[in-house]
């Protein structure tokens, strides 16, 4: 009897691991395309790399990426855990991915709930810890061990929440996340996501979409550093943010190249540091050259808490020409901007691209095909993106999502001219703002970026003159292009047209006096490659071709007629685009990435031609 028992007991741990084992087994959702990266993802440790390169603590972390628990459920529930959870979801690929295992649509009217048991090591715990969100979209709350630990809301900004107080005492932790996201039935900021895809817009992107990690921290700690680059005078300028400061901490700033320290300053906690450097090497995009940056909290001669980030001597500004046309400078010189309009759209992780090397790819196949800039899209990349911006030499125009603008061009008069401003609630306005500062906060010291564009087309276009001179004044050292194709206000140091598919040039009788004159989008020739493709049929593009040489002749026609526009005023161009995004085919690589539609060495040669030198006078 009781070897019965034993057995009946055995076939049961047995059954019950079984069990276990079959739950925690992930694999894509099939059914669409996927890029090469997509058979490379590791589910037990999906992208592991240290997920912020401008603020490093090489050690005492811990990469939350991985399988966790699931649930969707009515949005009543939005603060009661689920007692039971529907399976398992890959983070951090959003749940309607292919790679998060899942490929559920969410929507307004339901919560979508995670749930993880944490391994969390003494040596972690004896100091204060944080947990960190690279970004969730959009609404959600987080719990610890059963405790509301915090909360956020903001797809596309990074933040953390000071977790100590809800730790246990055991190694064995419990995290849970509950995420709420009315994609286009809300009015906070989304991009192109809507809840019915189609021509431009794509799929949603709900929850957890970029790296989830803890931290363990000094009780005085660097939450934050902001540097800034003065080519004129040749300093650097930097701030620390530190959390829990003393009366008497200072502030110990370093710039290195390599092992080699150039320059070192101590201020006060509260105080700038104003690094001067002998004979900098300039940042641009043939030599992007990178100081490292070492900042410290000091008391009483020791080294509180240290942290490694880095830095470049870059300068964007403007200045007329000797005709009187203002031109956009790089570092007090004139560089003809050019590259592509960058949707960072991934066919199997949507906005999360599967691995770094697949993060890396575009980045590279743009700067191989001869391009200088990239204009990032109604999105926000990983910190790892920019990072790759910076070593590599790719100027980013950053784009702010849009959002809260009804159906298409809904009350927006004047699109590609002079129209008036919607008007937004103040629930939608406070989001716009606290989001875009916090956007523009978190990305300020990767030098790549040179342009801010709060609006596009007049998606959600409000304010317009106040929000651009707003937007001026949280960063004097960037230019600003208020509305890319949209509303055209006499702010900003940008005029920009959209004109499909041949180029074209705003005004420069109009503009040109006072403004930079650039081509924020034109071309969009489609080629679909059949297997290539998100859809059998029905795929769009601006204009469509059947071949490569088709395609690539009417292409090279575009940097003919962008040659003739540059000495009449034109300073920059962003051509359509850079990849496919579902049903759009117009890029110039398919959007499983598979293959390169024009050979980047071809490409590079005909953009050589917009890049001569001594091409404009300045005054």
């Amino acid at each position: 009897m009781r070897k019965n028992r034993i057995l009946l007991l055995l076939i049961f741990l047995l059954q019950a691991g079984l069990l276990t084992a079959q739950n925690s087994k992930w694999q894509p959702v099939v059914g669409k395309i996927m890029s090469p990266w997509a058979d490379k993802v590791n589910p037990e440790s999906p992208l592991p790399e240290y997920p912020r390169p401008q603020l490093v603590r090489e050690n005492n972390w811990q990469n939350l990426n991985g399988l966790w628990d699931y649930a969707i459920v009515p949005k009543a529930q939005q603060s009661t855990k689920p007692t039971a959870f529907e399976g398992r979801i890959l983070v951090p690929f959003a749940v309607e991915s292919a790679l998060s295992g899942v490929g559920k649509t969410v929507g307004a009217e339901q919560v979508l709930w995670y749930r993880k048991q944490v391994q969390v090591p003494a040596k972690l715990r004896r100091q204060q810890v944080l947990l960190h969100f690279g970004a969730v979209d959009w609404q959600c709350d987080v719990y610890v061990n059963g405790k509301k630990a915090g909360s956020h809301a903001g797809g596309y900004d990074p933040f953390s929440i000071d977790i100590t107080s809800f730790l246990t005492n055991s190694s064995q932790q419990e995290i849970a996340v509950s995420v709420w996201d009315p994609s286009n039935d809300g009015p906070q900021p989304r991009g192109k996501q809507v809840k019915k895809p189609e021509s431009i817009w794509y799929t949603p992107v709900t929850g957890i979409w970029q790296t989830v990690w803890l931290e363990a921290v000094p009780a005085t700690y660097i939450a934050a550093t902001r540097q800034t680059p003065s080519v004129d005078a040749g300093t650097v300028t930097v701030t620390a943010n530190v959390e829990q400061a003393q009366a008497n901490d200072r502030i110990r700033v370093s710039a290195w190249q390599g092992k080699k320290k150039l320059v070192e300053q101590e201020v006060a906690a509260n105080a700038e540091a104003v690094l001067k450097l002998a004979n900098p090497m300039l940042w641009t995009p043939e030599n992007p050259h990178l100081y490292d940056l070492q900042v410290a909290v000091v008391r009483n001669n020791k080294v509180v808490d240290q942290v490694k980030s880095y830095f470049a001597m870059r300068k964007i500004s403007m200045e007329p020409d000797a005709n009187g046309i203002q031109r956009m400078l790089l570092n007090n010189e004139f560089v003809f901007q050019f590259g592509p309009l960058d949707q960072g759209w991934w066919p199997d992780g949507l906005y999360t691209a599967p691995t770094e090397e697949a993060l890396k790819f575009d980045i590279e196949k743009t700067k191989e095909m001869g391009f200088n800039m990239i204009r990032k899209h109604v999105k926000v990349e990983p910190a790892r993106w920019y990072y790759h911006c910076d070593r590599m030499g790719m100027l980013v125009w950053q784009d702010m999502p849009n959002g809260d603008w009804g159906q298409f061009w809904e009350n927006n008069p004047g699109i590609e001219g002079r129209g008036g401003d919607m008007t937004r609630t103040p629930e939608s306005e406070k989001i716009f703002r606290t989001e875009w500062a916090a956007i523009m906060s978190a990305l300020h010291n990767f030098p790549s970026i040179v342009v801010w564009v709060p609006f596009n087309e007049a998606w959600g276009q409000f304010k317009t003159v106040e929000i651009t001179e707003w937007t001026m004044q949280q960063d004097p050292s960037r230019l600003v292009n208020s509305a890319s194709g949209g509303n055209f206000h006499p702010v900003g140091h940008i005029i920009d047209l959209h004109n499909y598919p041949d180029p074209a040039m705003p005004r420069a009788d109009l503009f040109g006096q006072k403004q930079i004159l650039v081509l924020g989008e034109y071309g969009g020739l489609g080629l679909p490659v059949e297997g290539h493709t998100w859809q059998d049929k029905d795929n769009w593009g601006y204009q469509s071709f059947k071949s490569t040489d088709e395609l690539f002749k009417r292409y090279s026609s575009f940097i003919d007629r962008l040659e003739e526009l540059i000495p009449r005023g034109l300073s920059a161009a962003v051509y359509t685009q850079t990849t496919d995004v579902e049903i759009e085919t117009n890029g110039l690589i398919t959007y499983d990435r598979k293959v390169v539609k024009l050979p980047a060495q071809k490409l590079k040669q005909v953009h050589s031609k917009l890049y001569k030198p001594n091409q404009v006078k300045l005054k």
